[in-house]
């Protein structure tokens, strides 16, 4: 081996090592609490900061400073997030999405705190804990992980980590402590957090923004390692060291020089980017629904106030008229997440990317340097600029399609860093570069008035992707994806569309700040910004427009009339509180004025609530009395055979509509079905038919196989054997919004209505995406269902779960489905409401709709079914007539 060579490995080698202790750090917190910690760099850059005061400022002996910083500060720090951020949301059984932003606010928090205490500058006198031989580092990382992997798999602690990491709820009934097992992983996570930042610090600039940045690139090793296999990380870690170092040996010439250039300095983000988007993702319980509460109304008068704050700047001059010509220019670029985020419920971390090159082909475009294209003036820059970063908006819309929660995270986190290093990093893409204002806008005033222009202009965009039956769609699809696409909501081509246009948005705000700073300056435009862009709109209300122009305004004043830091360390806080106010402090506020104004108000004795109930019936507790004309779910397709069922709830004015003409019925069959989970046999070929106006059930214990052939048949697991046809038509492989708009409807056994939405909005958003359009589906399946009162108007957050089920069921029959696909519709209810169900049910089938019902309570099924199909260990085991079969169904159900 060549001296060049050696020299080339141990460098690689103890930057592999560094990189080896953040995975090993981020694979256990990540075991230990199921959080990815994007503070894991922060925590880092802390450390160093540390370190460097008692050793540098203090005089302090370096192994002072060491044991006090890596053996107090790093695991404290670990543990009171644990105990202060972490655990709270735990107990409060927050989704992902608000452990994501939490983790995110301790990371602007930390970085904002440091700016306040040690300031921007980069610092070069961080004391060297270890020589830069790679052998310490490389026999700490080894021996950490060795250590590691034995305490996991032979101890007790390792088993209660295992058992937490499963299921922390079980763990806990099982008399495990898993607080404390997840201090312990957030405190060893922490420590080597801050044994990473001490070892790099020497080597690298050590400032705010830099380092921890650069300790968050690695985080591809802990992916690599499908954040579980310490082995994997370290082996991934070294090889990505080594690789780097040696590829520094190339010097080629021509037009790929200055990209292998960029490579060979940032091959871990080229691994990033490879473990983002292209490995296996991360986190299956990310794969949840995201949460959503009611839509806050916007407060009276409040956009009378917010026009007149953004007009005030108007009669600023000077240094204040230019620092406020930076609010309306980020404002675009936050209204770019509030369609992403807000509205499409898309988790997106790069969005600062999209603002710079909006930015930088605006500046090219200007100074004719775009390939291809020749010099444009300014405005017209700006506008192309937008045109060509929305298509680019698919770099993270496209893995969108597959991915949601941490794994969405980690792609949009990836693209957003490899743009800043692989474009705004690279002197051939931005040497040289200038950008001035459009001709006659030149001065501040006259820009300003030109940015209020473009905001309108991106408020109106906006506002028309928040309204009608898009915007309905995307808070569908935001409320709970797997609803939306059962209501036949086109779920991928949404979130293309949300992205594409997030990312125009954001290309539009990231020209005008450009143009307003004069000057293209990569450092606004870097991933942090992003982080800090994304913490400061959810916590001031993702769905807001106001908030984001709230957000903006409050960045730009605060980093301008403060000490710098000020801004980043507010959102911070305010993004680790975000699980107790997750619609924002606007929400809070409201929420917590309702309870005041229910304390102090008089209250009503029982005997006066029973008068006032029987005076005056409230619409939402009402009775349950469905009101059926002989064409429900077919009324809509078009179908009027009436039977002895139907007739006997309808009203003597709907008796009197004239009835559609019978529409034929295809069945939906299955044959030879199978499907695998792994090497696990869930469905074993099975073979049904489910006929045009009968009610075929399945029953069968847990584990039988049930929901599996629920999924295939709706689409949402796709069988590993066999066919699924409606009629003649093969549709085994559709996804499940197309076999919605086929005919194919269905509920779930957890409630899948969208919070957000009024009740009405859930059924109409059914009857949008559903198989017909008619205007008249929405007020008839309301009315059938009950639904007609003024609970028609009220958000279904917070109403009861028999209500739900109603508006579930209605959102189904609003689409005019031929096939009804029932999971265990009765769950919540009480007698009278499943009495009325069944009522529907059974007109729904004398109708002529098929209808497939996986239900628990037998009496049900034997007063519904015509056919009964029992299920045990994935096989059909029985069928036929409820008389028959159910016996001895009842007799399998009984140990479930």
């Amino acid at each position: 081996m060549s001296s060049l060579t050696y020299d080339l490995t141990l460098a690689g080698l103890a930057v592999g090592s560094a990189a080896a202790l953040s995975g090993i750090g981020l694979v256990v917190t990540y075991r230990a609490t199921g959080v990815l910690n994007f503070a894991h760099g922060a925590i880092a850059m802390v450390c160093a900061y540390a370190l460097r005061q008692c050793v540098v400022e203090w005089g302090w002996p370096l192994w002072a400073g060491a044991t006090v910083t890596l053996l107090v500060l790093a695991p404290g720090i670990g543990m009171a997030l644990e105990r202060f951020v972490f655990r709270p949301l735990a107990v409060l059984g927050s989704d992902p999405a608000q452990t994501l932003v939490a983790s995110i606010g301790v990371f602007v928090l930390l970085v904002g705190g440091a700016v306040l205490l040690w300031g921007q500058g980069a610092r070069a006198d961080a004391p060297e804990l270890m020589s830069a031989e790679p052998w310490g580092q490389l026999t700490v990382a080894l021996l950490l992980a060795a250590g590691v992997g034995a305490v996991i798999r032979w101890t007790r602690f390792g088993r209660e980590l295992r058992a937490v990491v499963d299921d922390r709820r079980l763990a806990v009934l099982g008399g495990i402590d898993a607080d404390r097992v997840a201090a312990s992983g957030w405190a060893f996570g922490s420590f080597t957090a801050g044994l990473t930042g001490v070892l790099l610090a020497p080597y690298v600039r050590l400032d705010p923004y830099g380092l921890p940045l650069l300790v968050m690139e690695v985080v591809a090793v802990a992916v690599a390692a499908r954040m579980r296999s310490l082995p994997v990380a370290v082996l991934t870690a070294l090889a990505i060291g080594v690789a780097q170092s040696q590829l520094t040996r190339l010097h080629p010439t021509g037009w790929g020089a200055p990209l292998l250039q960029a490579v060979s300095t940032n091959l871990f983000v080229v691994a990033l980017l490879i473990a983002a988007l292209a490995l296996p993702r991360v986190g299956t319980r990310d794969a949840l629904p995201r949460s959503a509460t009611a839509r806050v109304p916007t407060p009276p008068g409040a956009w009378i106030v917010a026009m007149v704050l953004f007009l005030l700047p108007l009669g600023f001059a000077g240094a204040d008229l230019h620092t406020s010509v930076q609010v309306p220019a980020l404002g675009v670029v936050l209204l770019s997440l509030v369609v992403v985020t807000g509205r499409g419920g898309q988790i997106s971390l790069g969005q600062a990317a999209y603002a710079g090159l909006g930015a930088l082909f605006t500046a090219l475009l200007a100074a004719g340097r775009f390939p291809g294209l020749p010099r444009l003036p300014e405005l017209a820059a700006l506008a192309l600029a937008v045109v060509l970063v929305a298509p680019l908006g698919l770099l993270t819309g496209w893995p969108a399609i597959s991915r949601r929660g941490l794994a969405l995270a980690l792609a949009t986190f990836a693209v957003g860093v490899g743009v800043s290093r692989f474009v705004f990093a690279q002197p051939y893409a931005i040497s040289g570069l200038s950008l001035g204002r459009p001709a006659g806008f030149e001065g501040d005033r006259a820009y300003y008035v030109l940015e209020l222009a473009l905001l309108a202009a991106a408020l109106l965009t906006t506002w028309l992707l928040r309204r009608g039956r898009t915007g309905r769609a995307l808070a569908a699809m935001r409320d709970h994806e797997s609803g939306a696409s059962a209501a036949g909501v086109q779920v991928p081509s949404l979130k293309l569309l949300a992205f594409v246009s997030g990312a125009a948005l954001a290309a539009l705000g990231g020209g005008m700040l450009g143009m307003g700073l004069r000057a293209f300056d990569p450092a606004a435009y870097d991933p942090v910004r992003g982080l800090l862009w994304f913490a400061a709109v959810v916590v001031l209300g993702a769905d807001s427009t106001l908030g984001a122009l709230a957000a903006a305004a409050l960045l730009v004043g605060l980093d301008a009339g403060a000490r710098g830091g000020v801004a980043a360390a507010l959102i911070g806080i305010l993004a680790v509180l975000v699980g107790r106010f997750p619609g924002g402090p606007y929400e809070a506020l409201r929420t917590a004025a309702g309870r005041l104004r229910l304390r102090r108000g008089a209250r009503l004795t029982a005997v006066g609530v029973g008068v006032r109930r029987r005076l005056r019936p409230v619409g939402q507790g009402a009775a349950f009395r469905p009101t059926l004309t002989g064409s429900t779910a077919s009324g809509v397709a078009g179908t009027a055979r009436r039977d002895e069922h139907a007739a006997a709830v309808e009203t003597p004015r709907e008796r009197d509509r004239a009835q559609p003409t019978p529409t034929r019925r295809a069945p939906l069959t299955t044959h030879h079905l199978q499907a695998r989970y792994d090497n696990f046999t869930a469905l074993d070929d099975i073979t049904l038919t489910v006929h045009p106006g009968q009610v075929t059930a399945i029953v069968g214990p847990n584990g039988a196989g049930k929901s599996t052939l629920f999924h295939c048949l709706a689409g949402t697991h796709r069988p590993t054997h066999g066919q699924v046809l409606l009629g003649t038509r093969d549709i085994t492989r559709l996804p499940a919004h197309a076999r919605t708009r086929l005919g194919i409807a269905r509920t779930f056994q957890q409630l899948a209505v969208f919070p957000s939405l009024t009740v009405a909005e859930n059924v109409r958003v059914g009857a949008e995406q559903g198989r017909l359009r008619d205007p008249s589906a929405v007020e008839r399946a309301l009315r059938l269902l009950g639904l007609d009162g003024p609970v028609r108007a009220l958000p279904a957050a917070g109403l009861p779960t028999g209500t739900l089920r109603r508006v579930e069921l209605a959102r189904a029959l609003a689409g005019s489905p031929r096939v009804l696909l029932l999971d265990e519709p009765a769950a919540g209810l009480d007698t009278a409401e499943v009495t009325a169900l069944a009522r529907v049910l059974k007109a729904l089938a004398a109708d002529g709709t098929a209808l497939l019902v996986v239900e628990h309570d037998l009496d049900l099924v034997a007063d519904l079914a015509d056919t009964v199909h029992v299920m045990a260990a994935g096989r059909i085991v029985a069928s036929g007539p409820p008389d028959r079969v159910l016996d001895a169904a009842g007799s399998q159900e009984a140990p479930a």
